[in-house]
């Protein structure tokens, strides 16, 4: 039963991204949301059908993956098409990476609350409400939107604090969130790894989250204990794991980002952020 209907919600995901599968998708409208040193960066910004800036919409803003080095916002935009699709205000942001701006982490988790913080802020201009922001991303881009939502310490000195820059959900896709000794990237961090690892800053003001992981992705190992943190908080951890798949399968492997999809849609579809969807029946 569960096979049938998971399989039936690929198939509705089949129809929903059908329309879109043609051509290249392309965000509806580009803006700053933050100027720096090193450059301006930019939400990608995709509209439902029919919006108005008078809405008041859920809205989610996804980070690319990448190492914390390269990558580009056009790797979750096809995540946003879907959700845009749904009703939801989608966003994928630009964020400064090593061979860009020539940055580290540090930078990339203090642009992700920025960009939190900014969408909020312009809640009218977007059509959005600033009381349904969910964050997400993939590998790196897993880890800046997981340090959104949890204690971690690095936030930009211009920001407006008065500003939340938690999200109310998180959707991670592989999420580089642990941040430890032997896991990856911690060459990297390791002189403030225990401030930027979201995995050791977990509080009961981290928003209900959905992560997916293959089996094989070395970065899942960490993705029990971070669940277990989570629920001894008693704030809600859905643990995705599919069999045998590797890091970054969720874009990769086409039936596993269909699968992916239906599993984000539920996610959001029961905490109210989508309306669900109808299964037309002979009856």
């Amino acid at each position: 039963m569960k096979k049938l209907k998971c399989s039936i919600w690929v198939l509705l995901l089949m129809s929903a991204l059908s329309a879109t599968a043609a051509k290249k998708p392309k965000p509806d409208e580009e803006v700053v949301y933050k100027k720096t040193e090193q450059g301006e960066l930019d939400l990608h910004i995709f509209y439902p059908d029919g919006h108005q800036k008078t809405d008041k919409r859920p809205v989610a803003v996804f980070f690319h993956g990448g190492g914390w080095k390269g990558g580009t916002p056009s790797m979750f935009y096809r995540q946003c098409v879907y959700l845009s699709s749904r009703g939801i205000v989608a966003v994928s942001a630009e964020y400064r990476l090593a061979k860009n701006h020539k940055t580290t982490p540090v930078e990339c988790v203090k642009d992700g609350k920025s960009a939190i913080r900014w969408i909020r802020k312009n809640a009218a201009q977007l059509g959005i409400d600033p009381n349904k922001v969910i964050a997400g991303g993939g590998s790196a881009g897993g880890h800046v939107a997981a340090s959104t939502g949890t204690a971690t310490t690095f936030e930009e000195e211009t920001d407006d604090k008065s500003v939340s820059r938690y999200p109310n959900a998180l959707v991670l896709f592989n999420p580089v969130y642990d941040n430890s000794e032997n896991n990856y990237g911690h060459d990297r961090v390791k002189a403030y790894w225990k401030e930027i690892s979201p995995m050791h800053n977990i509080t009961e003001k981290t928003p209900p989250t959905a992560v997916f992981f293959g089996t094989e992705d070395g970065a899942a190992r960490s993705a029990p204990e971070y669940r277990q943190k989570m629920e001894a908080l008693g704030i809600r951890s859905d643990l995705y794991m599919y069999e045998g798949e590797k890091h970054a399968f969720y874009n990769q492997v086409p039936r596993m980002h269909l699968e992916t999809l239906a599993e984000m849609d539920r996610f959001l579809t029961s905490l109210g952020y989508l309306k669900p969807i109808k299964l037309r029946t002979n009856e």
